[in-house]
Order: structure tokens, then C-alpha cells, then sequence
């Protein structure tokens, strides 16, 4: 690099912002948490409402429409179960049958059915569904064996990225490509957000197949059904009974709380299908699960020390008890409780058996858990080669997303902004009011003027700003540089500003990353604080792209900006704030992006996709894609250099849907075309 570039990059990255708040990713959360609150507030109001059996009904109805419209509508399916059998293993009082059956077709789920022997039934049944531990339905031996020996039916099932159903599955290692349970479900999750489904169908229609197929069992009576989940499985177990009414008598174990006791918790958001986009803002909690259930037996459990706060479950099993006795059947809403942390379920066991005998066999007698361990996990292994993908093949939730992603229709450019601030949930409108700003830090560098400030975002995040220009008056044109890796030490910077630019370069919060990365690499550091802003009918594109408008806003009031030429600059991720901030803001005469992606359709196109969380934003393909943003611009107001698709890797060529639109190419180092 030319030593001059050196010397003033070191005074552009040397101006240290001592401003800045601590921890702007925690304002963020906290400015989340506060719309979740006036939101759960407003619910508790409506519920408040609700006095007679009449108004429970009506709520319980509009909450099921509610939760099927925000998961993408339930899949159709109907008929006879196709099943697959693998054999059975004999146990003391019981027989373990392996299958597999066809939840959709081509799309097959393993389980485990624990049939009790001595008798011919028919018997009560259960519904066991795992939490997020790897060997799927193989953690509810215990259960399953307890249920036989009490003479009830009980088919345990691998949820869909666990046991043996992994939907990215390496063979060679023979494990998953991306991680554990939660990094399978965020992966299939992501495409799925995008055309306005979300995992949980897959995952509640598997539940509704397995009843299916119960129901069509001689040994099973189809009127006494019931369902028992933990942690993972007790959401799925919570979906299922809220929108089943065959499930007679359920058991969410160590999943209820309350929205208000959870978002500030150390735990916080949690995975893929327990964070439903829209969720909070559409007046919904935890507790309307339950409702939903009513008046139907329900066992909410929990544990005292468990991550789902306690305190939470309290306040939701409350105030469901409430809406019980609307119906006059407070007692059949039971609490079961016990020490210890989440999954802890061994001491309180069997009251959860006794809960279930109860209500599906009319005994009441006290039951005790049976401690039960498979001589060999293998035998319970129902494909031959312990994988669905390469025993059985055929759909994965990848597969069907790519078949249900349709190719949205842009209406034309009033729509086209309607839909944007709709779904990416943009708030700012251009504005000619002056922004206040803090006092700015100035330094001259060899010619150059570099100043300092920052300005208030919605979130109440002090955004640093960096404003690099000639040290002499009049009117420029200006650039919004947005790049979250280190733009101060970019040569660009220097160029455009010595060519006349006004160069800003906006902070874009939020910062310091996350630590979702754990959970999976292929998932990114936005992860689960996207899984957050959704929730409230936020994104992370939508409250940056409220920021950049921010800029531009203060940009065009400043004395030597010339506002009729004004151009914005996105790199990476950015580069979609860039695209949208210019489609709904008129001021904005050209847009550079690089290294940002090509197309939404390419993340569902892609088996794998890479890091794109942060620019996730819920059911945008059913509305519009990267390239009807690029021919609102064109043509000539949009330049894409070095386009990638979802999986990360360069698009060469024209862009689809777009072909006009100017593409470029540059290695490191190269001056940027503007």
C-alpha cells in the first residue's frame, strides 16, 4: 500500500468513537425487547377480554388461523399412511416395532412403535416426540417402554435433522454436514422463512401423520390419542395439540413459559422452529398454546432451575387456567413441577404417567418409572443403513421448499416499496428535518478533512459515522459508504474522497457479532438475533436500511453535500440495505454493491447455504427478489460487482431476472469502478 494511504488510514481508523455504548448488540436486544413488551402487552389486554366460554372459542379459533397462516399453511395430505416395515425387537411385557411412514410423499419419517403383549387392545395411545438430542426418537426408550407396560401404545418418532432422518447428511463422515439438531433445523429453516413457510409445518404434519397412521392400527383405539414432548419435542407436542383435537390428553414438558420472562433471560431466542416470525407481533405467547388446547386434559412441566424460565410457565399456566374454567374444567389443567434443569424429568416421571393414565385409561392409581435402557441403541435403528437419505432417499425440506418457491410478481414500483416496508419492517421516511447530530471530532490529514461523530438510530444505537473529504468548500457529491469490514482501511476510501466525493462511512450495527456461530458455522453470527427482530415484525435488513435512510436523510442537510448527487455503497451483506434503502429513497442516484448476493432464489436453489441470516427477510419470495430491486434502479443507477449466490460462492454472467443490470468484476486490490 502507498505510505501516504497508510498515514491517513491510520488517522481515519485512529479516531476512536468514545461514544460508542459498550454493548450496541445488547441496545439492539433491548430495543427488540422493548416492541415485544408493548406488543405482549397489548395481548394481555385482548386476553383480559375474554370472560365467557364464547369469547374462549372465538379467540382459541382465531389463534389456530393465526398460527397456520404464520407457518405457510399446513401441507395437504390425506389417506392411508404408506409404512415401511423394518422388523421388531422383544422386550419384557412389550415388543418394539421399527418403521418408517410417509408423512408426505417421498418424505419418510423413522419411528419406533412400543406395543404392550398379553392383549390384543385395542389400546390407548402416545405420541412421543424428542427434544433436540441427536439420537432422536432412540432418548424415548424409557418412556416408550413405561407406556407398553402400562398397556398404552406409544410410537416414538425421529424428528425431521435428527436420528435417522439428518437432511444434510455426510456420508463419508457419517454425520451431519452443518452440526447438531439446532443447526440442522436454522438450515432447513432459512429457505423455508423465505417463501413464507416456516420448518414447524414439516415438523407438526409429521406429528398429525403419526395419529394417522395410530389411528389406523386394529390394536389402537383412534379416541384415545395422546402426546408427550420435552424441550424440542415439547414445541412440536405444543403445535400438535393445539391444532390436532385428537390429541386427547397433552404433555408439554420443559418448553412453556412466557415471551416476558424468556427475551431477557440468559437464553433468550431460542432455534429455528420456536421463534415463528410475526409470532409476538400478531398477539401471541406461550400460553395461547394451551389455550388453544382447551378444554381438553393438558400437563404443562416444568423444572425450577430449567432455561425456560419457571416464572414464565407460572404466568402462562395462570392465566390458561383462567380460560379453563371458562369451560369449567380447571382440573383438567394440571402444573407438574420439579427441581433441577431443563430435561430433568426423572423425578417428576411419574406424575407425567399418571397424568396420562388418568385421562387416557381412566386409572388413577399411582404410577413409578421403570428405569429402561436398550441393550444396543442399534437395535432400535429402523433403516439399513441408519439413514433415511441413503437407505430410503427420496424428498428432503430442502427438496420440497424448492418446489413450493414460486417466482414472485412486482406489480410495479408502489407496490414493489409497499411490500419492502411491509416485510422487512421499515419504519423511516424521507425527510428534509436536519438530524441532530453530536459534536464531530475533526483531523486533517494531508489534504484530506476527516470527521468524526455519530448519529441516533431508531434502536437509540449511537451509529459512528466517519466522513472523509477534500479540505475546501462547496457542494460534492457524496458517497454512504456501508461495509462491515473495516472500510477505514479500504484504498477506495482515499480515492473517491480526492476525487471530490463526500465519503461517509456509516457504522451498521448491529456489533460486536454473536456467538450464534456455535451452533453451526454454515449459520452465521445473525442467527438467532434475526430469530429475535422476527418475532416482532422486525429484520435486521429493515432496521438497517432505517439507518442508511438515517444518512442520507443527514446528508442531504449538510452545507457541502450536493444532495441532487448522491450515491450509496454496500458491501457483503450491506449490499441488500443498499438496494432497498434506493428503491425507497428517490435522493439516492446510484448504488454500487459488492460481494452481496445475487438472489433470495439462490439460497433456496443451493443445498447449503452460507452465512445469510443477516439478510434474511420472512416470505420475501412470495413478493420479490434481489432482481426486481436491481430493474427498479436500472438502468444505469445500479452497478453489481463480484455477485454471489446462497451458498457464498461467485455468479458469473448476467443476473438472472435482471440482465441488464451492469455486473462487474475485480480482484483484491483493484481500484473499484465507480
Amino acid at each position: 500500500m502507498n505510505p501516504r494511504y497508510v498515514t491517513i488510514f491510520c488517522a481515519i481508523s485512529g479516531l476512536a468513537l468514545s461514544a460508542q455504548p459498550v454493548e450496541p448488540r445488547q441496545q439492539l436486544i433491548d430495543y427488540l425487547d422493548g416492541i415485544a413488551r408493548t406488543q405482549l402487552e397489548a395481548r394481555q389486554q385482548a386476553v383480559a377480554r375474554i370472560q365467557t366460554r364464547g369469547d374462549a372459542e372465538r379467540r382459541r379459533e382465531m389463534v389456530r388461523r393465526k398460527i397456520v397462516d404464520l407457518i405457510g399453511g399446513l401441507p395437504e395430505s390425506g389417506g392411508p399412511v404408506a409404512v415401511k416395515p423394518f422388523g421388531a425387537v422383544p422386550g419384557d411385557g412389550f415388543r418394539v416395532e421399527k418403521l418408517a411412514f410417509e408423512s408426505l410423499p417421498g418424505f419418510w419419517v423413522t419411528a419406533n412403535v412400543y406395543v404392550p403383549t398379553g392383549s390384543n387392545g385395542p389400546f390407548p395411545a402416545m405420541v412421543l416426540t424428542p427434544g433436540h438430542e441427536a439420537s432422536g426418537k432412540t432418548g424415548q426408550y424409557s418412556f416408550g417402554v413405561n407406556f407398553a407396560r402400562m398397556g398404552m401404545v406409544a410410537l416414538a418418532f425421529d424428528p425431521v435433522g435428527q436420528g435417522e432422518r439428518l437432511q444434510y447428511f455426510d456420508a463419508e463422515k457419517k454425520a451431519s454436514i452443518v452440526g447438531g439438531a439446532t443447526a440442522e433445523h436454522g438450515e432447513a429453516n432459512v429457505p423455508a422463512l423465505l417463501i413464507g413457510d416456516d420448518l414447524l409445518r414439516y415438523m407438526v404434519h409429521d406429528g398429525m401423520r403419526a395419529i394417522d397412521y395410530l389411528s389406523s392400527r386394529a390394536d389402537v383405539d383412534r379416541a384415545r390419542i395422546g402426546a408427550l414432548g420435552c424441550s424440542g419435542g415439547g414445541t412440536a407436542t405444543a403445535v400438535l395439540a393445539a391444532l390436532d383435537d385428537r390429541v386427547q390428553a397433552a404433555g408439554t414438558a420443559c418448553y412453556i413459559t412466557s415471551f416476558q420472562e424468556l427475551l431477557p433471560s440468559a437464553t433468550g431466542v431460542q432455534e429455528a422452529e420456536q421463534s415463528i416470525p410475526h409470532f409476538i407481533e400478531q398477539g401471541l405467547d406461550f400460553a395461547d398454546w394451551v389455550e388453544a388446547a382447551a378444554p381438553r386434559p393438558y400437563a404443562i412441566v416444568s423444572t425450577t432451575a430449567d432455561m425456560f424460565p419457571f416464572e414464565g410457565a407460572r404466568q402462562s399456566y395462570q392465566e390458561a387456567r383462567r380460560i379453563y374454567g371458562l369451560y369449567g374444567a380447571e382440573d383438567r389443567l394440571q402444573w407438574i413441577t420439579g427441581p433441577g434443569g431443563h430435561g430433568n424429568l426423572g423425578p417428576i416421571s411419574p406424575a407425567i404417567l399418571g397424568f396420562f393414565a388418568k385421562y387416557l385409561k381412566g386409572d388413577t392409581a399411582e404410577r413409578q418409572m421403570a428405569p429402561a435402557r436398550p441393550a444396543s441403541a442399534d437395535d432400535l435403528r429402523c433403516t439399513p443403513t441408519g439413514q433415511v437419505a441413503t437407505s430410503l432417499g427420496g424428498e428432503t425440506v430442502w427438496s420440497m421448499n424448492r418446489k413450493r418457491a414460486s417466482i414472485p410478481h412486482v406489480e410495479d414500483g408502489a407496490h414493489l416499496r409497499a411490500d419492502i416496508r411491509t416485510l422487512a419492517g421499515i419504519s423511516w421516511q424521507p425527510s428534509s428535518k436536519k438530524a441532530t447530530v453530536p459534536e464531530s471530532t475533526v483531523a486533517l490529514r494531508d489534504g484530506l478533512r476527516i470527521e468524526t461523530t455519530s448519529l441516533r438510530s431508531a434502536t437509540r444505537a449511537e451509529l459512528g459515522v466517519k466522513v472523509v473529504r477534500l479540505d475546501r468548500g462547496g457542494r460534492m457529491p457524496a458517497v454512504l459508504w456501508m461495509d462491515s469490514q473495516a472500510a477505514a482501511q479500504n484504498p477506495d476510501i482515499e480515492r473517491l474522497a480526492r476525487s471530490g466525493h463526500v465519503v461517509t462511512m456509516l457504522e451498521s450495527q448491529p456489533w460486536p457479532q454473536g456467538t450464534e456461530s456455535l451452533k453451526s458455522p454454515y449459520l452465521g453470527s445473525f442467527n438467532l438475533l434475526s430469530l429475535r427482530a422476527f418475532l416482532v415484525g422486525k429484520t435486521l435488513v429493515g432496521i438497517r436500511t432505517d439507518d442508511a435512510l438515517l444518512a442520507v436523510n443527514w446528508l442531504c442537510t449538510r452545507a457541502d453535500v450536493d444532495a441532487s448527487n448522491l450515491a450509496v455503497y454496500g458491501n457483503g451483506a450491506l449490499g441488500m440495505v443498499a438496494l432497498h434503502a434506493a428503491v425507497l429513497d428517490s435522493r439516492i442516484g446510484r448504488v454500487v454493491v459488492e460481494n452481496s448476493l445475487s438472489s433470495y432464489r439462490s439460497i433456496v436453489e443451493v443445498p447449503l447455504h452460507r452465512n445469510v441470516s443477516e439478510v434474511v427477510i420472512p416470505g420475501v419470495l412470495r413478493k420479490y427478489d434481489v432482481a426486481d430491486l436491481l430493474l427498479a434502479l436500472a438502468p444505469g443507477a445500479v452497478i453489481v460487482v463480484n455477485p454471489v449466490d446462497g451458498a457464498g460462492v461467485p455468479v458469473t454472467g448476467p443476473l438472472v431476472g435482471a440482465e441488464h443490470v451492469p455486473v462487474r468484476s475485480r480482484q483484491a486490490g483493484q481500484p473499484l469502478i465507480w
